[in-house]
């Protein structure tokens, strides 16, 4: 993202928190807002929890069957990213951060994600060679070499 737009951003946003905590406290009262904030941080920590999980045995799911977990990735991220805005007091993360939280949301955002990564990675599988890559995918082949840890040297 170019910086005058990650600016923006970081200008635009808590404006516009200001103006809805505002709104909706001269409409419902100072202690509801604050209630409704405290109200939607908990029920977003319980979803994510819960979405966390679900996440975390897709990842290993796929990691078991020798597959690259890259949607499951984006989506723990997306997870991460929904978490820490649904922490943040204000009605615009929340409805952010509730949205990274949805799992068709979610993963249309990780699709959309990965779709537009420049490099496709593959795997070799552990019992069936190496995978296709899709179509339009590039592969970037290596080698590699593990090395035993050496002593640290002496002083």
């Amino acid at each position: 993202m170019p910086l005058p737009l990650i600016a923006l951003v970081f200008l635009l946003v808590p404006l516009l928190e200001v103006f809805l905590l505002l709104k909706i406290g001269g409409m419902i009262g100072a202690w509801a807002t604050i209630g409704l904030i405290v109200l939607t941080a908990i029920i977003g920590a319980v979803m994510l929890k819960q979405q966390g999980l679900a996440t975390l045995q897709r990842l290993q799911r796929s990691v078991d069957q020798g597959q690259l977990p890259g949607l499951a990735l984006l989506e723990a991220m997306f997870l991460l990213v929904g978490g820490v805005l649904l922490l943040t007091p204000g009605f615009f993360t929340d409805a952010v951060g509730f949205a990274c939280l949805i799992p068709p949301v979610r993963q249309a955002m990780a699709g959309w994600l990965l779709s537009r990564s420049s490099v496709v990675v593959h795997s070799m599988r552990s019992h069936g060679g190496p995978r296709r890559p899709p179509a339009g995918g590039r592969i970037i082949e290596g080698d590699y070499t593990a090395k035993d840890d050496e002593d640290p040297p002496r002083r």
